[in-house]
């Protein structure tokens, strides 16, 4: 919910269910260029987004239009809610929303943007649905509001400590009109925001409560395997059924097309009374794929191709100012070295599935969908049916990190559900998902600078490698829109001439969003080369970056860096790394430790995190996405990669595409920056540094220089 799109004329009350619930939200016309206020009178018929439900029990029914994956939403939006509404966590339950951006307005969960994008309007439609419910108890003991307040789901009149709880209230104050202004608590009158509670889906998720995608049933409903082309572009040439219908329980065996961003991957679908079935009788098709007619791509060739490119062409330019160019040609302090970050699965903890039930006249599905709101307009499209009629149905997500909210997965589920004629879950296998992508894409980098007088007097960088949205050809021939992303801003303000640029690279290999996107990769660039400018300049890499980063939250932040870490007083045989990258509005500082332990390994010893994110919620949640987002910065940094050989890719499973062990983690120490600034994003930002870090402080240990990831820390 773009905090933007909601006014005060957007507020919406109503009572439902014949006036006896409190219903609070907001509404979001389809393609309406005007506001508009929607009355109890007009209700009638009326699709509205109720965001908050208090019914006569005093219960709160709380509606997330965003998927949960295991970055908090569900514990962090009550939490909101809760403070300004002052009821009882214990009282809100919160129920997945279906996907209609008509009602809920985007609900893509992706780009840390669940708190950051909605949270004002939270606060304000809590605090308003108090003071509703406040007045609803004066008039009702005929008193001034204002000699009442409201605590753990009751209003309380002050001096005779009459109290009325908010089930008994609905009724009159959903016929109220809500107050023009209601005044917010300041930071420092929390009693739950900013509170390390405990997660309200915890309980469920580990007693079995929780119903994940692989865990939703319906009627009636068959289990499907596809056999899919290891090659994207590649076709079916044929297949031979024999064996798989002999399998016990294999139903149906046939052909089926997945789209693929702006091609189809073909597959052959196996429908059992089981998924063991299915996944057997997949395991008995002998099949012959065609892929002639296109490339079979190389991992080698890949990175050849992008050193080519930086080396021989300018590319297209993203942002520049002054003349970074004329200064590199005559300045006699300069370096110009190139970096390189390979491709990545997902490898979410939950493999790919997804329920679908094709009808005439409505198609609904089920599953761990990030993007419900996408998926209901793309299968719209694709079957040709009315938006109204696709039914979009959340689960909790076991880890998402972009992949599902990608739509290949959910439109074969539907093709199949039509073929078949009946309800069908899909489920993919970890191979699966590891071999067909889509990947975050391998990128490389050059970066060249100047000095002068121990001064940074020109930074230029061009990045080469295969950009998300050229998926969309209405993108193609345009930079990247994510080329700066992970370089902090004020660096434009300190640095005069500067330059960025990126060099175009098709391949046609599935890529997307990776946790953090960009930044992933280009803070690994940025920030080692800002390092290697400042050993260059001969100065220390932290008081270096103070230099440049004048305003006053970086500022702050460097401070609590130094403080936290024990920066100046680093001892002999101690390495010490650091990195600063921003995305998604939250800045974030890491500094990592190493040490050459007795079996002459290097090992990291800590990881010092500090972030700021502005306006927050819980800080336990806070820290446990650092903690996972060091994790998998660790894994993509040092263990394990995405390679192609023959068009084919070489991983399958987490036995050749390994994650980190619990050995390999080395202690985590989370702080939060304290200020009022607007809420940033918490579940990406904290991975884009740990690599740059990582091996700034190798550099610092050995003086061995890594600028391409994966890179064997025991071989260090």
């Amino acid at each position: 919910m773009e905090t933007n799109a909601i006014s005060r004329r957007n507020f919406l009350r109503v009572s439902g269910l014949a006036g006896t619930a409190l219903c609070l939200g907001f509404y979001f016309p389809a393609n309406a260029q005007k506001e508009q206020l929607i009355s109890t009178t007009d209700q009638a018929g009326f699709d509205f987004n109720a965001w908050m439900r208090i019914d006569t029990d005093g219960k709160v029914t709380l509606t997330d239009h965003r998927a949960e994956m295991g970055q908090g939403s569900f514990q962090s939006v009550p939490q909101i809610i809760a403070e300004e509404l002052e009821v009882d966590l214990k009282d809100i339950t919160v129920v997945f929303a279906q996907g209609n951006p008509t009602k809920f307005g985007s609900q893509i969960t992706g780009g840390s943007s669940t708190i950051r994008g909605s949270y004002k309007n939270l606060l304000k439609l809590s605090a308003t649905a108090r003071e509703m419910l406040i007045t609803a108890a004066a008039n009702q003991w005929n008193v001034p509001a204002g000699e009442c307040y409201a605590e753990s789901g009751h209003v309380i009149h002050k001096s005779s400590g009459k109290k009325l709880n908010y089930g008994d209230l609905v009724s009159a104050a959903s016929k109220l009109s809500p107050p023009t202004e209601v005044k917010l608590k300041e930071t420092s009158q929390y009693k739950l925001i900013r509170k390390p509670l405990q997660r309200l889906d915890t309980p469920m998720k580990t007693n079995g409560e929780a119903i994940f995608g692989l865990d939703k049933k319906v009627p009636g409903m068959l289990y499907a395997a596809v056999e899919r082309n290891p090659r994207l572009r590649g076709k079916l040439k044929s297949f031979d059924d024999t064996a798989a219908l002999k399998v016990p329980g294999v139903k149906k065996v046939f052909k089926v097309q997945m789209f693929v961003f702006n091609t189809t991957r073909d597959g052959i679908v196996v429908v059992a009374d089981s998924t063991w079935a299915a996944m057997q009788g997949r395991k008995a098709l002998r099949v012959e794929w065609d892929d002639s007619g296109f490339e079979h791509v190389n991992t080698g060739e890949i990175f050849k191709a992008h050193e080519q490119l930086l080396k021989h062409e300018e590319g297209l330019s993203f942002k520049k100012q002054g003349d970074p160019d004329g200064i590199l040609t005559k300045s006699a302090k300069k370096i110009d070295v190139i970096y390189q970050t390979p491709y990545q699965a997902h490898t979410a903890m939950e493999p790919l599935n997804c329920v679908a039930h094709y009808q005439k006249d409505k198609i609904e599905v089920w599953g761990p969908i990030q993007a419900p709101d996408w998926v209901q307009g793309d299968i719209s499209d694709k079957f040709k049916i009315p938006k109204e009629n696709v039914i979009v149905n959340m689960t909790f997500l076991g880890g998402g990190f972009g992949r599902k909210a990608f739509l290949d997965y959910t439109h074969e589920a539907v093709a199949i559900s039509r073929e078949i004629g009946g309800p069908v879950q899909v489920v993919w296998t970890r191979e699966d998902d590891v071999k067909q992508g889509p990947y975050r894409a391998g990128i490389s980098y050059r970066g060249q600078g100047a000095l002068d007088n121990g001064e940074i007097s020109a930074l230029k960088f061009k990045m080469a490698g295969q950009n998300i949205d050229h998926w969309s050809n209405t993108k193609r021939g345009k930079a990247n829109d994510s080329t700066t992303e992970g370089f902090l801003k004020p660096y434009f303000d300190s640095v005069k001439n500067i330059s960025f640029a990126d060099v175009p690279y098709e391949m046609p290999l599935p890529n997307m969003w990776w946790r953090s996107v960009y930044a992933s990769t280009n803070g690994f660039a940025y920030e080692s080369f800002i390092n290697e400018m400042a050993v260059l300049a001969g100065q220390d890499q932290l008081e270096f970056r103070r230099k440049y980063l004048k305003d006053e939250r970086c500022q702050r932040l460097i401070d609590r860096m130094e403080e936290v870490s024990g920066w100046k007083s680093k001892k002999k045989n101690e390495g010490f790394g650091v990195a600063i990258t921003e995305c998604f509005e939250t800045t974030v500082g890491q500094i990592v430790k190493v040490s050459r332990h007795a079996d002459g390994k290097v090992k990291i010893d800590k990881v010092w995190a500090v972030m700021d994110c502005g306006w927050y919620v819980n800080p336990d949640i806070i820290k446990a996405q650092v903690e996972g987002s060091v994790v998998m910065a660790l894994g993509a940094a040092t263990i394990h990669e995405i390679t192609f050989k023959n068009g084919l890719v070489e991983q399958s499973n987490f036995y050749d595409y390994l994650m980190p062990r619990m050995s390999d983690v080395p202690d985590v120490e989370v702080h939060i920056m304290e200020n009022t600034a607007d809420a940033g994003g918490v579940g990406e930002p904290g991975l884009p540094p740990f690599a740059p870090a990582l091996t700034d402080a190798i550099f610092d240990l050995t003086g061995k220089r890594i600028r391409k990831l994966p890179f064997n820390l025991n071989a260090v």
